[in-house]
């Protein structure tokens, strides 16, 4: 025996009884049928759980008509979708063409013919189900869509991490330094989204990348040998212009490390960025390219700041940490010369987020 409960449910709703008698004889045999007389009793039934599948809504009924109901209907998110066809005497093109406006899907007048009645229910119950389908299969495409995202940002994480741990494991003095700097750049990039000068390019991804890529600022300092990289005091001359080298050894190292995976403007491409150009001065005196104003990118200007901020507060073999006012003093004075000085207002601004990193991430005490 069938199970009544798999049939689709419809809402006849008229108020004349032997309207609604012609109804039940003529869908009963396929359909589960619910019965309203007027329209509250209509709105009550179709907004309960289960909904109907659809609704035959005749217009011309006291106190609250079709169009009434289906403007209702419509109205509420619970319902918007359930396929409602007007059923009714009222035969002219107006009449039609407001039921379609209100949101129908179909619209027969009485006297009904059976044969059509039957065909358009079951044309509009096929298409609900089409549309159900379809609405499920975006769901479970938007699912994996979402889980292959998430999969491909913690692959991108876990690249970032390893080169910087390359990094980190040649020059070990500088401690949480990575940490700090990029939590500085995230402060400073945040700040500046409303900026005019800025907005366009530091959308929410573009912020959240320039966090992640910052740790690989001095990822080519890999290529730095060990007697300048690891040297406690002052480098020469001869020594600081091969320290120097580091910016380019890291825009190459990662410029090859986008060509295996097979894209020159890769998740990557930030990061190559900030590791060319961090030591480039705003008034075209830094290296390795003596890039000038805007044309050092945006990514490298916020990391300059970072890392000379973090480098001033650090101790080192070779010099003791200072205070936050005596390194925000040498930024300050650095603004238009050495930095942007719409970045250098960005972290007057933000100082106290900056002090509050550096405790937080301060370098353990040996």
């Amino acid at each position: 025996m069938e199970n009544i409960d798999s049939k689709p449910t419809l809402l006849l709703v008229d108020d004349t009884p032997d309207n609604i008698t012609l109804l039940c004889s003529l869908l009963g045999g396929q359909y589960r049928n619910k019965v309203a007389t007027n329209g509250q009793k209509a709105l009550k039934i179709a907004f309960a759980e289960p909904h109907p599948d659809l609704i035959l809504l005749d217009i011309m009924m006291p106190e609250m008509d079709g169009y009434e109901v289906c403007r209702q209907l419509k109205a509420n998110p619970a319902t918007k979708d359930i396929p409602v066809i007007f059923l009714t005497a009222k035969n002219q093109e107006d009449d039609e063409t407001k039921g379609f406006e209100l949101g129908a899907v179909d619209y027969i007048t009485k006297p009904i013919s059976p044969p059509i009645l039957l065909a358009r229910v079951h044309t509009q119950l096929t298409l609900k189900d089409a549309r159900s389908f379809l609405e499920r299969q975006n769901e479970i495409l938007e699912k994996q869509v979402d889980q292959r995202t998430q999969q491909l940002a913690s692959l991108q994480d876990v690249i970032i991490i390893a080169m910087a741990s390359l990094a980190e494991t040649r020059d070990n003095e500088t401690g949480f330094h990575i940490r700090r700097t990029q939590n500085y750049v995230r402060e400073m990039a945040a700040h500046l989204q409303e900026h005019p000068r800025f907005s366009a390019y530091l959308d929410k991804k573009t912020v959240e990348l320039l966090k992640k890529s910052a740790p690989l600022h001095d990822i080519g300092k890999v290529g730095v040998p060990d007697r300048i990289l690891l040297k406690p005091g002052k480098l020469t001359e001869e020594e600081f212009e091969i320290m120097k080298k580091h910016t380019i050894y890291g825009h190459n190292t990662i410029l090859e490390a986008e060509n295996n995976l097979g894209s020159p403007e890769s998740f990557l491409s930030i990061a190559r960025e900030i590791a060319y150009s961090h030591h480039e001065k705003w008034d075209g005196s830094g290296y390795p390219q003596g890039l000038k104003g805007d044309e050092i990118p945006i990514s490298a200007r916020l990391m300059a700041i970072a890392d000379v901020y973090d480098a001033l507060m650090s101790k080192r073999v070779y010099k003791e940490a200072m205070s936050h006012e005596q390194a925000k003093e040498i930024i300050v004075n650095g603004k238009g010369t050495h930095f942007d000085p719409d970045v250098v207002d960005a972290f007057i601004a933000i100082q106290d987020k900056f002090s509050l990193i550096a405790v937080e991430f301060a370098d353990e005490v040996q």
